[in-house]
């Protein structure tokens, strides 16, 4: 805005001291001092307000001026209201340094300048911004000379002062503006996504808002640049794919003006999704290629072939053929309504991004292909993962999804469930056959678990808990109650505690020494104990097959 806007601005009650032919120069600030040298917190084309308190008599006025104008400010406004009349002293000084001088009228309020100039300003920087972060999408859209989403979310700082960035579904840091400061711990990350997927579920529009650790944020959707909230059928289609944008504001008083420059904010990011969507259909082309190729039963040396030109564009530079992993994850909705395999692709390529690395594209080097509800993910590890059979430098099942569960728990709601497997690493073609099937059998156990997330890994495949989960529930249920229930109700009368000795002893592998250490019993107590057991339910625990039994029942209730 310009100087002589704020004196046509009847409000204000500003008279015009000196100055005149100065008017058309541009305010981007305001500022209240009345300090005597206020140089460190001026950046140029303030206006300053002053109360005059700095003033102790008249050869104050000139090294006060004198340090306003060096600053760069572009006007100064005195009250009225300590002194009367602004001082003749001022007036000179400001007439000396060409810095023009408003008076303001006693009745009037700082607050009431402040307010009025800082809508005026962030009106036009919005404006201003708007343009640019138009240009810079249709740079976009034609070729990435942009510069991506880095470039406006600095402009955002810069311009606007809003600290924002752009969030995956999981809440990996995809972006955030140089003038952010420092990036968002993981935590908030993760909850912000978390809030913004509950909000979703519900069909609220956005923006969002919330508060984390006492910081308001307003969450935006970033959609897919060629389609619209209305286009998918069901918001479960996407809503576990579609990145955010957080600002650290609150957008609940925004004009419309800058409700629209973050919308085409949201805009510009969606270019650069849909970019990185296309960088992974060869290598969700090559996944699902080799997938037929192993469901099918085709020659291992087929295989061999086509994984040879996958290492390349997988793992560039790599040199050797790598080993592999494979990872099935299924999406499943309650309705049966939505296809979960779509679903459950975006999602192994989120989960399996490296997690210290940032950006639309880190280090993507996984393919992941569909079939009907389940995604089945190819991974490519170095040569020596497999020295470890994978399980020290591969994929761990419970490790992908520790920090990534509470988003897509607040994404699945009440009526969606993911569930994921993990085989050992392969060093062949020969191996990836059984390496989906293991992968398949550990998603199956993680299944049978109760959560919305869970994840099995192939080391959990030679235990007992690969039996436990496909046992009928009807028998389990006469199983553990022909075992335990005369134990359970001899606890609820006697407070005998029983359930708790037995267990105890099981743990104990029947040593009658360190079970009794460890409930800090005498031995003969526990003899007593484990004799009420033996009667109660006509097993000896003497003997293994009994022992077993006693095992599994506590394992199944």
């Amino acid at each position: 805005m310009r100087l002589r806007a704020l004196l046509d601005t009847d409000a204000l009650g500003l008279r015009l001291l000196g100055g005149e032919d100065e008017l058309d120069r541009a305010v981007r600030g305001v500022m209240t001092t009345d300090l005597r040298d206020p140089s460190r917190y001026l950046s140029g084309g303030e206006l300053v307000l002053t109360g005059l308190a700095w003033r102790r008599d008249a050869a104050d006025s000139e090294p006060f001026v004198r340090i306003l104008v060096q600053a760069g400010v572009a006007a100064l406004a005195a009250g009225e209201a300590e002194l009367g009349d602004v001082p003749d002293d001022l007036v000179l000084a400001c007439a000396k340094h060409r810095l023009p001088l408003f008076a303001v009228h006693e009745s009037v309020a700082f607050a009431t300048i402040t307010e009025h100039v800082v809508r005026q300003v962030s009106g036009e920087r919005a404006g201003d911004l708007a343009a640019v972060v138009d240009r810079h999408r249709r740079m976009m859209t034609s070729g990435p000379a942009g510069g991506g989403p880095d470039v406006v979310l600095d402009l955002l700082g810069s311009d606007l002062d809003l600290r924002a960035w752009v969030l995956s579904p999981t809440g990996r840091m995809i972006a955030g503006s140089k003038v952010a400061g420092p990036a968002l711990p993981a935590e908030t990350c993760a909850r912000l996504a978390a809030e913004h997927l509950a909000a979703t579920r519900t069909g609220r529009r956005g923006p969002h808002r919330v508060h984390v650790h006492g910081t308001a944020y307003s969450l935006f959707p970033v959609r897919s640049s060629g389609r619209s909230p209305q286009a998918a059928r069901d918001v479960r289609e996407t809503v576990l794919s579609d990145w955010l944008l957080a600002v650290e504001a609150d957008a609940g008083d925004w004009p419309g003006e800058r409700l629209d420059l973050l919308q085409g904010v949201t805009q510009l990011i969606a270019v650069e999704r849909d970019r990185r969507d296309a960088a992974r259909t060869v290598r969700r082309r090559l996944a699902q290629e080799v997938l037929e190729l192993v469901q099918t039963g085709a020659a291992p040396a087929e295989i061999a072939a086509r994984l040879r030109v996958a290492a390349p564009v997988l793992l560039p530079g790599l040199g050797a053929a790598p080993h592999w992993q494979v990872v099935v994850a299924r999406v499943e909705w309650e309705d049966g309504e939505v296809e979960g395999g779509p679903v459950a692709q975006s999602l192994l390529e989120e989960v399996l991004v490296d997690p210290l690395a940032t950006g639309p594209e880190p280090a993507d080097r996984i393919a992941v292909a569909h079939t009907g509800d389940e995604a089945v993910a190819l991974v490519p590890l170095p040569a020596v993962a497999s020295e470890h059979d994978g399980s020290e430098t591969g994929l761990l099942a419970e490790a992908l999804l520790r920090a990534v569960r509470e988003p897509l728990s607040a994404g699945l709601d009440d009526d969606g469930r993911l569930t994921l497997g993990v085989s050992a690493a392969v060093h062949s073609a020969e191996g990836l056959r059984g390496a989906l099937e293991e992968a398949r059998h550990a998603r199956r156990v993680a299944a049978a678990r109760s959560g919305r997330v869970c994840a099995a890994g192939h080391q959990e495949l030679a235990s007992h808990v690969l039996l436990l989960p496909f046992v009928p529930d009807d028998v389990r249920r006469a199983f553990t109650a022909r075992l335990l229930d005369p134990l359970k109700d001899y606890d609820r009368r006697h407070r005998a505690e029983l359930i708790p000795t037995l267990e105890a002893f099981l743990d104990s592998d029947g040593s009658w020494t360190r079970c009794a250490t460890r409930l800090h019993l005498h031995v003969n107590t526990l003899r007593y104990r484990v004799g009420r057991i033996e009667q109660l339910t006509g097993r000896d625990l003497s003997r293994l097959e009994d022992k077993l039994d006693f095992f599994l029942a506590l394992r199944m209730s």
